[in-house]
């Protein structure tokens, strides 16, 4: 008996100590930050993050490392870890058995055929004339991405872009609000995108392509 008061005195304490924290809480909340980069290295295991740390320089991984939160035990939980399953899983947050991404390509029993993960009969190529074939886009992603549920928290008034060599890593990144999603032909070295988001690509695109970086390399 003689140590509950002291008892409640500490929980009082304790509580008030909450409360105040809530109130200061509240009255400064965390500013959003005005651009969010994702970057996904195709391939490189979590492990090469330490094993060449020596040969980083201060920016790039060592930046990510030393002022970022590094996740240690990060583990798939579905089998087929290929790239589009991947971006997928990745930029949804959701599983292959979910968002209906269940790999590259795969076998539509309703359809009889074979599908490409981005394959969309209703889209096609924008960009160079002479680039391959394409009717790409993220129709076959039946979840949303963290892109789009930026759009949906502002009202469509954020911007989403996707860059990547592969059509399926750009497109699955973007997701289907996205202002567009841009991914390398190797046929004619240039930028294209799909008529999914734009009807015609962007001068800023278009702008480089006209550089012809890759026949410089050449």
């Amino acid at each position: 008996m003689f140590f509950q008061p002291v008892f409640l005195l500490v929980l009082l304490a304790v509580a008030n100590t909450w409360a105040q924290s809530a109130r200061q809480l509240s009255q400064s909340p965390v500013s959003a930050p005005r651009l969010v980069v994702g970057i996904v290295v195709d391939q490189m295991r979590a492990d090469f993050l330490y094993r060449y740390e020596k040969k980083y320089g201060a920016g790039g991984f060592k930046r990510l490392l030393n002022g970022g939160f590094t996740c240690h035990n990060t583990q798939f939980e579905y089998a087929m870890t290929v790239t589009a399953a991947g971006h997928a899983s990745i930029h949804s947050g959701s599983v292959p058995a979910i968002h209906g991404i269940v790999g590259n390509d795969w076998y539509d029993t309703i359809q009889a055929k074979g599908i490409y993960c981005v394959e969309d009969s209703s889209a096609r190529l924008v960009g160079h004339p002479n680039a391959m074939p394409a009717r790409f886009s993220p129709r076959n992603l039946l979840v949303t991405t963290i892109a789009d549920q930026l759009a949906l928290a502002t009202n469509f008034r954020s911007k989403a872009i996707g860059i990547a060599l592969k059509d399926r890593s750009a497109i699955l990144s973007a997701g289907h609000s996205a202002k567009g999603a841009y991914w390398f032909d190797s046929r004619t070295g240039t930028w294209v995108t799909s008529s999914f988001y734009q009807s015609q690509l962007p001068a800023w695109v278009e702008a480089f392509n006209a550089r012809k970086l890759p026949a410089a390399y050449g």
